[in-house]
């Protein structure tokens, strides 16, 4: 019994879908079924290196535009050295074998809900959303003696609008191949117990000569939250995890912004909120210019350690003082003011020459008790007397009040209303002498929803997306877990919640996606690409976890088929006959 199933990706990103592929198992009478890569196919070399680093296969380099799409897309004619790929050039990056699964993934900008409509209908992205239907036909043209007995189609939701003029074309292409289809949005979460939510579309067409048995849903799994994908990891900035697991340095206002903002919510809570009583506080963390006890263990050395810091317990109660000779045994002795001084020297001091506790303030006979006296401003005054300076008994005040000098105008330091007419426009240059600030409650762009949104930590997360940052969506999370230390650029505000908003690092959307570590063990990280690149690659990869849920289906249905046989499946069907026969056989 045939038991290694051979597929292909197209347009094959870093390899998400194939990595859950591989980790599909299927068993029927005794056998285990499995899946193997023959290549993934893609047309950005780097996204091929990070493919066959991340799932250990082989990956080719091509791209799939016909030369008018190529044209229409980057609105110029292609290089010398560029070529049309053909159904041959497809057939000998396979090395001549012929796949039971085609999984494609084509490229979803076109299609996507963030591109604007007008853009949408251009002539770039549509050609780049022609691919669909292009990737298909070569596949089909490829393999027409030997078709595949699946063909799957993965997108964003939106194809089914934006698209649904290729997916006609695609489904009838099929159709007349001898498949039938079905199509269907699912949450890739719930497929494969992720902790995001990410609703997909997803296209099945299963060939009835090769695959007889009806390929069923796979069942739903709990989600998990961002917590618990998150929270066994290192904390941001620790290398142990990675050049990707570098917090992005935001700008001041975007931190305070981030603290601001309810867990769960976005750039509309910064509408909403009571900036008139808000203020920032400095707590300094535990062991701030502190001294250690010798006889008591030492607290955690961190890398920000350093003399002349205030970042840590970097000092020590030291009893030993060095031995030397010649040394005096009194050295730094402080005598006390009532007893006999030992032998006067001529050793400086810290040499031997002494010290003495002396209970005399310099006070001269006459002088008041009250020298140098700061008075509360709710208290009531001392005597007042004829000393005319603080260090001759007069008191002071901690006056509130903002005295006006002469020429300085009464609005020093004012802020004026958003919604009030504004004080006179002066010659001043600065806040301190009467130029005005403004409350302004705009934002300086147009935030789409979610814009710095901060998702809570013990619920799971939004979806990853290819554009994932906190000014683009909800890349944030409220974190309980508060730091020790981090480097300049790096702020900790601790929030009303109790919890440090903090922006997602590349790293963690990774996670979240299901990426871990890599084909030969070593812990997931992406060549060749910016922050935002791979930030990019990672959002339009298909999570691991819900690739592998569909790989099963596949294989429980790809296994009877061999001996032609029905199998009676527990979950809904997701490929069976096609809607007419549908109709037929339920009736009856």
């Amino acid at each position: 019994m045939k038991t290694i199933y051979k597929f292909i990706s197209l347009f094959c990103g870093i390899g998400g879908g194939t990595n859950g592929f591989l980790r599909s198992q299927g068993e029927w009478k005794g056998a285990v079924g499995r899946f193997e890569a023959l290549v993934g196919i893609d047309a950005d070399p780097m996204i091929c290196r990070n493919y066959e680093r991340i799932t250990g296969s082989p990956a080719a380099c091509m791209d799939l535009f016909s030369r008018q799409q190529y044209i229409d897309f980057h609105d110029q004619e292609p290089p010398v050295d560029w070529k049309e790929v053909t159904a041959a050039d497809i057939r000998y990056v396979c090395g001549g074998e012929y796949p039971d699964v085609i999984f494609t993934s084509p490229p979803c900008k076109g299609f996507s809900g963030l591109l604007p409509e007008k853009s949408a209908k251009t002539k770039k992205y549509q050609a780049l959303n022609q691919l669909t239907l292009r990737g298909i036909k070569l596949c089909l043209d490829a393999f027409e003696d030997d078709l595949p007995a699946l063909f799957l189609l993965e997108n964003v939701p939106r194809i089914k609008t934006r698209g649904k003029k290729l997916l006609d074309e695609i489904k009838a292409l099929l159709h007349s191949y001898g498949y039938v289809t079905d199509d269907a949005d699912h949450d890739c979460g719930e497929i494969g117990g992720l902790g995001q939510r990410r609703k997909r579309y997803l296209l099945i067409a299963r060939q009835e000569q090769k695959c007889c048995s009806f390929v069923y849903k796979p069942e739903k799994k709990p989600l998990k939250t961002i917590g618990d994908i998150i929270g066994p990891l290192p904390m941001p900035d620790d290398p142990i995890a990675g050049p990707l697991h570098r917090l992005p340095r935001l700008q001041w206002k975007t931190w305070q912004r981030l603290a601001l903002i309810r867990a769960g919510g976005d750039w509309r809570d910064l509408e909403k909120i009571d900036w008139h009583n808000l203020r920032i506080t400095y707590e300094p963390r535990k062991g701030a210019l502190g001294v250690a006890d010798w006889n008591e263990p030492s607290g955690a050395v961190t890398g920000a350690a350093g003399y002349g810091r205030s970042n840590g317990t970097q000092a020590v109660a030291d009893p030993r003082l060095p031995e030397r000779e010649g040394r005096h045994p009194g050295v730094y002795q402080v005598v006390r003011f009532d007893e006999p001084a030992p032998c006067v020297t001529g050793t400086r001091f810290g040499s031997g020459a002494l010290a003495v506790s002396d209970p005399r303030t310099g006070f001269a006979e006459g002088t008041h008790r009250s020298i140098y006296r700061v008075q509360s401003w709710e208290e009531v005054s001392g005597t007042v007397t004829g000393a005319i300076g603080p260090n001759n008994g007069a008191i002071c005040i901690n006056d509130p009040r903002l005295q006006h000098q002469a020429g300085r105008y009464s609005n020093k330091f004012q802020i004026h209303d958003w919604n009030e007419q504004a004080a006179t426009i002066t010659g001043t240059s600065d806040i301190q002498a009467g130029a005005p600030s403004i409350a302004d409650p705009r934002l300086n762009c147009s935030p789409r929803s979610g814009t710095m949104g901060v998702q809570a930590w013990d619920e799971p997360g939004k979806t990853v997306i290819g554009s994932g940052d906190i000014h683009a969506g909800a890349a944030a999370v409220a974190d309980p877990r508060i730091p020790e230390a981090h480097e300049k650029g790096v702020f900790v505000i601790i929030a009303e919640d109790g919890t440090w908003h903090r922006p997602l690092t590349t790293f963690e959307l990774a996670a979240l996606q299901g990426f871990d570590y890599l084909a030969d063990g070593s812990i997931f990280t992406l060549e060749g690409g910016s922050d935002a690149k791979c930030r990019e690659w990672i959002g339009n990869a298909v999570p691991p976890e819900a690739a592998e849920a569909i790989g099963n289906v596949m294989l429980a249905a790809l296994m009877p088929s061999q001996e032609g046989v029905w199998v009676l499946g527990h979950t809904d069907i997701w490929v069976g006959p096609d809607d007419a026969e549908k109709e037929v056989e339920f009736a009856h």
